[in-house]
């Protein structure tokens, strides 16, 4: 008598950068403000976004001619919104696509273009200037030096950061997903093990000190080889 045949088990697909983000929105972990799709008070809250809007803008308008500007993970856009006008071209780049379909809906310019992309496994586009705001912090190890090696093309890197005040340990692994590395008492610093990104130039552009606690947002301008 023939045995019935084991049914075989379904692999479950690992769980990716784009699932997590994916969930970040869908069940609202960053906050709600009556939207489907909000980035959290780190890119609302207005005592951080205005002075890093002041400060990007100012060096955005310091060239003759106007940079092309490569958004990586733009979010919401309430912030890139008000960087466009100081592009030559602004490109917005976000892994979740029902985002990027909504900022394609909600903002228009003709300088404008939004693309969904995982900078970490996909080609970034070609461009003068990235911005990475609050964006590294989420990511593992892996994915950052991914990231990096891609960032050699461009000629300035902005680059914000949620960091512990005070002396820290850099870059301390973490998975992927809503969380940072605040929790283990760590930050992203590039120029650091096990990164040591090459830069010619860093200078820090703004910083925004949260208080009880809570660490310090620091924006620095890397010029690149």
């Amino acid at each position: 008598m023939k045995q019935p045949k084991k049914e075989l088990k379904k692999q479950k697909k690992p769980w990716s950068t784009k699932d997590a983000m994916e969930q970040v929105y869908t069940m609202k972990l960053w906050g709600y403000n009556g939207s489907d799709f909000y980035s959290g008070y780190g890119s609302h809250y207005p005592e951080l976004v205005n002075p890093y809007i002041d400060a990007v803008s100012s060096f955005l308008k310091s060239f003759e001619s106007k940079l092309v500007v490569c958004d990586l993970g733009c979010g919401d856009f309430n912030v890139g919104n008000r960087l466009v006008t100081h592009a030559k071209k602004y490109i917005a780049v976000d892994i979740v696509e029902d985002l990027i379909a909504h900022n394609k809906h909600t903002f228009k310019a003709d300088n404008l273009e939004f693309r969904c992309l995982d900078i970490a496994k996909d080609a970034l586009p070609s461009g003068d200037c990235v911005v990475l705001r609050q964006v590294l912090q989420h990511l593992s190890n892996s994915e950052i030096h991914q990231i990096l090696q891609k960032l050699t093309t461009f000629k300035f890197i902005i680059l914000t950061e949620h960091l512990p005040e005070g002396d820290f340990i850099p870059n301390k692994d973490i998975i992927s997903g809503q969380g940072i590395r605040l929790k283990k008492e760590s930050g992203v610093d590039i120029l650091t093990a096990p990164f040591n990104f090459k830069t010619k130039e860093e200078k820090q552009i703004m910083s925004v000190v949260l208080g009880d606690e809570k660490g310090i947002v620091v924006t620095k301008l890397f010029g690149v080889f």
